[in-house]
């Protein structure tokens, strides 16, 4: 019996099956998390005389999530938005608002120029956590195939 994390996985991978749309969520779902990261890096509240920022609070609980979706894949998850989030925050605004809205073009070109179809996350908000984890394993390949229902 499929979990309901398989059966979240498995209904994201039947909204991105054309090679174009893949390409174009390689590209695009990194730049929208660094662009995002990079633009929520704006300090609430200070810890010790650290400040502790908006994207920080953003990571705590996609991490969470992440663990949640899958925890091999999950723990990768983390680190590699960690990386993301110290470099993007390290770049001035424009810049990150600029990648934000490049990585948005190009997911609405994966689907409506090669998948023809929705994006996944306007059936279900949380295909906006699974498609990061989807990019990311199609790189370090933690997760198997697709779930059969």
């Amino acid at each position: 019996m499929p979990t309901r994390q398989d059966l979240l996985w498995s209904d994201y991978e039947t909204h991105h099956l054309t090679g174009g749309n893949k390409v174009c969520h390689m590209v695009g779902i990194p730049l929208i998390i660094a662009g995002l990261l990079g633009l929520l890096a704006i300090p609430l509240v200070r810890v010790g005389g650290v400040p502790v920022e908006l994207s920080l609070l953003l990571l705590l609980l996609t991490g969470c999530a992440y663990l949640w979706l899958d925890v091999k894949l999950g723990l990768a998850m983390i680190v590699i938005s960690l990386l993301l989030y110290f470099g993007a925050r390290l770049l001035p605004w424009p810049i990150t608002l600029g990648l934000f809205v490049i990585g948005w073009v190009f997911q609405f070109v994966g689907h409506g120029v090669y998948e023809k179809r929705s994006p996944a996350f306007t059936d279900n908000l949380a295909h906006l956590l699974v498609g990061p984890m989807w990019v990311l394993n199609h790189f370090v390949h933690l997760k198997g195939g697709k779930i059969e229902t």
